[in-house]
């Protein structure tokens, strides 16, 4: 995956990142323990009303645990990469 390639090995700022982490009851695609900042990839199956109302719920259980949730979806991983980690970037900034 393109935005994995960015986040390994501390390639963006230094920050750790780890890959399919859970936390609480959830499943998140990328983490870091340091900030508490996941990011989620997001499929088409995230933007009909169900699996909205779906994130909706598992966000906020996940901020109740002071985890930051980011999410993109997959086309903007594709077409915007630099976009993406600038996103991610300020998140971190914000939380160091």
């Amino acid at each position: 995956m393109k935005l994995w390639g960015m986040l390994r090995s501390r390639q963006l700022s230094n920050v750790k990142f780890r890959r399919q982490v859970s936390v609480g009851r959830y499943i998140l695609d990328f983490y870091c323990p340091e900030f508490k900042i996941g990011i989620e990839a997001d499929g088409a199956q995230h933007y009909g009303s169900n699996g909205s109302q779906r994130d909706d719920i598992r966000i906020k259980e996940l901020n109740k645990l002071g985890v930051d949730i980011i999410r993109f979806n997959d086309n903007e991983i594709l077409t915007n990469i630099d976009g993406v980690c600038g996103i991610i970037l300020k998140t971190v900034e914000k939380r160091r």
